[in-house]
């Protein structure tokens, strides 16, 4: 490293101090519900904050949204994600024409991130600030941003022709910059296709490992490629991810379980399938992918939207849609609940009959909505058990698994309503069969979750 750059990793260090130190502006932040920066369980099952409060992502993927709005839209966003139960968003620190900006990388109002087009170790410190301010607005309402520092989509190239020993700099420089940020989780990647070829990955491991050389505070992640990946298929990031991201656009609850499955221990979020306005999702789609992923042990989901991803024309009209309200119902059903205990039932030990198709692959997007699969998981204590049923049937659950007379109930996933089982509470001896109401409050959907909860 030269010396000008040796000074800008400095200075940048001195800019951070100040840079994340603060809420930006004089209004009162809200209570915060959690302390950053968010860490791996004891267990490695999910994410904790400082204090050890169990830490369920709920996210949001505003990937353009350093480039394409204001800092007044940023808080007017952050504050309507953050009204709304959201904790965690998907944030490009560059961003170029892949992921909705403009082929220089720059700014709405003309900004752009190297002094030099495309030079890593000449970074506009006017440019960085803005991302410092940006960063500092979402810390003022309680969210983490999942901050990738060069998505691969249009800077791999980049990265390539910088060479692994700019990249590992432009690392350290960012690494310097935010480690005194608490609320950032380092997202690499972003439909990185070609991982597996050593001349790709090289460059982006370097620019993750620089941020690791000087950032010992947050934990990292990547994100592969499309269709169907997690951080962990690329054996080059075993010793940098501590956060699994599991990518799919096949029925979710496959990829979480396998991932959830390795040894040892990573926890594993759901950190992209289909988005709404997308690929024909529909809100029934994306509820699947959802329920399906939280019930599979993962810690978290990062939903997407077709608007606000690169913040198109119309992104303020379709800010607060079905889908992302929905989201909401399910994170304030699990956060009711000690979700971080619970334990997938892929073997059927609970859930005995009515479970539906296993599904892994089938044609992409469109075998979400088509799947029938049952997802269940149960706390080891036997005092909680959830089943979501994608579609309106019968199950048979083994309440000897129970600890004790069990309420039952439905609950509504599209308004948030219990309804009560007829019944309840069972005692907790032999199996017990659960019809599903049938359609629920939207009218066309019949979709609904069983909650058993032992007395």
């Amino acid at each position: 490293m030269g010396l000008l750059q040796r000074t800008v990793v400095a200075l940048a260090g001195l800019v951070a101090l100040a840079s994340c130190g603060g809420a930006g502006t004089s209004k009162p932040p809200p209570p915060p519900l959690w302390t950053y920066p968010v860490k791996v369980s004891a267990n490695g099952r999910y994410l904790v904050d400082q204090n050890g409060k169990p830490f369920l992502i709920v996210g949001d993927a505003p990937q353009a949204l350093m480039v394409n709005i204001s800092t007044s839209d940023a808080e007017m966003y952050f504050a309507d994600r953050a009204r709304n139960g959201y904790n965690a968003v998907w944030i490009n620190l560059l961003c170029a024409t892949y992921t909705g900006g403009r082929a220089d990388a720059s700014t709405y109002n003309g900004i752009v991130p190297f002094h030099t087009p495309n030079d890593l170790s000449t970074p506009n410190e006017i440019y960085f600030a803005h991302c410092d301010a940006i960063i500092r607005l979402a810390a003022k309402y309680g969210l983490v941003v999942f901050l990738d520092p060069a998505e691969t989509g249009s800077f791999l190239s980049v990265m390539q022709s910088n060479g692994v020993t700019k990249c590992r700099a432009y690392g350290q420089y960012l690494g310097n910059r935010y480690k005194s940020c608490d609320n950032i989780v380092w997202q690499n990647g972003n439909d990185f296709q070609s991982w597996s070829d050593p001349n790709s990955d090289s460059v982006v491991t370097a620019v993750a490992q620089g941020i690791k050389d000087v950032d010992s505070r947050h934990i990292r992640t990547i994100e592969l490629d499309y269709y169907l990946s997690s951080s962990l298929n690329d054996p080059n990031w075993a010793t940098i991810v501590s956060l699994n991201a599991a990518y799919t656009y096949y029925p979710t609850y496959a990829e979480v379980l396998r991932d959830y499955g390795l040894n040892p221990s990573v926890p594993v979020f759901m950190v992209e399938s289909d988005y709404e306005f997308e690929n024909g999702a529909d809100p029934d789609r994306l509820r699947r992918e959802e329920y399906w992923a939280y019930l599979s042990g993962a810690t978290g989901e990062i939903y997407g939207n077709g608007y606000i991803w690169p913040f198109k024309s119309g992104w303020k009209q379709n800010l607060d849609t079905t889908g992302a309200a929905q989201l909401k119902l399910c994170s304030a059903l699990l956060l009711g609940l000690p979700w971080q205990n619970l334990v997938p039932d892929p073997s059927h030990t609970i859930l005995t009959a009515g479970y539906g198709t296993f599904a892994s692959g089938g044609t992409p997007h469109q075998s979400i909505s088509d799947n029938d699969y049952v997802a269940a998981a149960g706390t080891p204590d036997g005092k909680l058990f959830l089943a979501y049923l994608p579609n309106s049937r019968t199950v048979t659950v083994d309440l000897t698994k129970m600890s004790g007379p069990v309420t039952a109930q439905w609950f509504d996933p599209t308004n948030g309503q219990y309804q009560a089982i007829s019944g309840s509470p069972f005692a907790n001896t032999g199996s017990q069969d659960f019809p599903a109401p049938g359609t629920n409050s939207d009218g066309s959907s019949t979709d609904w979750v069983l909650v058993l909860q032992a007395n």
